[in-house]
C-alpha cells in the first residue's frame, strides 16, 4: 500500500473514531451575571479545536435562590431524561437563610447516593459570585456586605478603562481572564476555604467553591489561555 492510500485510510479511522462528550449542564441562580459569565468560558472552550465536539456546555439561568435551582436542575434532568452528564448549581448566600443556603450541598450528595449516572455539584459562593472576581485581582478575606464586593470591583473596572463593573457585562469573563490572575484566584478560593474545614457552607464566609467549576472546566481551553488557569 502506497503511503497515499495509508493517509486516505488513517483520514477515514480518524472520522469514524466515536465521539466521547463530556456533557455540563449549569443551573445559575441569576439570570445575568453568572450566565454571561460562563457563557464566555464555554465561547472560548468552542474555539479549542481539539475539544470541539467532545465538550458540550448547557447554561440556564433559573431566576430563583438557592434550593430552588438544583430543584430546576433535578427536574431538567428527569423531563429531559438527561444521562452521563454532570450538573452544576451555581448560587449565592445573600439573604438567604442558612438552613436553605446547606440543604443545597445536602441534596446534591443525597442525589448522587441515589444515582450515578448524572451527577451533581455545587458551585456556592457566600456571600455572593462577585468575590470569586474578586480573587482575580486581591486575596480578600473580609466578611463584608455584597455592595462592598461589588463598590470594589467597581473600582477596580474603572482603573482597567471600564465606566464600572456591570452585572450584565457580555465581556466579563474575558477581561478577568486577560487583566485579573485566574489561576491565583483558584488558589485563593482553595486557601479561603480551608481555613473553614469542617463548617457548613454558611459558616464560611467570605468562600467560593465556584473555582472547582472553573478549575475543570479550564482543562479544555485553548492554549495559552489555558495556562493562564491551570499549569
Amino acid at each position: 500500500m502506497n503511503s497515499r492510500n495509508r493517509n486516505k485510510k488513517r483520514i477515514r479511522q480518524i472520522e469514524h473514531l466515536p465521539t466521547i462528550e463530556n456533557k455540563y449542564y449549569i443551573f445559575c441562580e441569576g439570570e445575568k451575571t453568572e450566565p454571561l459569565y460562563f457563557e464566555g468560558l464555554k465561547k472560548a472552550i468552542e474555539q479549542n479545536p481539539i475539544y470541539r465536539n467532545m465538550v458540550v456546555i448547557n447554561i440556564e439561568g433559573v431566576g430563583a435562590e438557592t434550593i430552588r435551582v438544583i430543584e430546576a436542575a433535578e427536574n431538567k434532568v428527569s423531563n429531559d431524561g438527561i444521562k452521563s452528564a454532570k450538573v452544576w448549581c451555581v448560587y449565592d448566600k445573600d439573604s438567604s437563610s442558612s438552613e436553605r443556603f446547606n440543604r443545597v450541598s445536602e441534596k446534591a450528595r443525597s442525589l448522587n447516593r441515589s444515582q450515578k449516572d448524572v451527577t451533581y455539584h455545587v458551585g456556592w459562593s457566600n456571600q455572593c459570585i462577585e468575590y470569586w472576581f474578586i480573587l482575580h485581582f486581591d486575596y480578600y478575606d473580609s466578611d463584608n456586605d455584597r455592595k462592598y464586593y461589588r463598590k470594589y470591583l467597581h473600582e477596580k473596572f474603572r482603573e482597567l478603562g471600564w465606566s464600572k463593573y456591570e452585572k450584565n457585562n457580555t465581556e466579563l469573563f474575558c477581561v478577568l481572564s486577560q487583566y485579573g490572575n485566574p489561576r491565583q484566584a483558584i488558589a485563593w478560593a482553595k486557601r479561603r476555604l480551608d481555613t473553614f474545614s469542617g463548617r457548613t457552607d454558611s459558616q464560611s464566609a467570605p468562600a467560593t467553591k465556584v473555582y472547582e467549576l472553573i478549575e475543570e472546566l479550564s482543562n479544555f481551553l485553548p492554549e495559552p489561555l489555558r495556562g493562564k488557569y491551570i499549569k
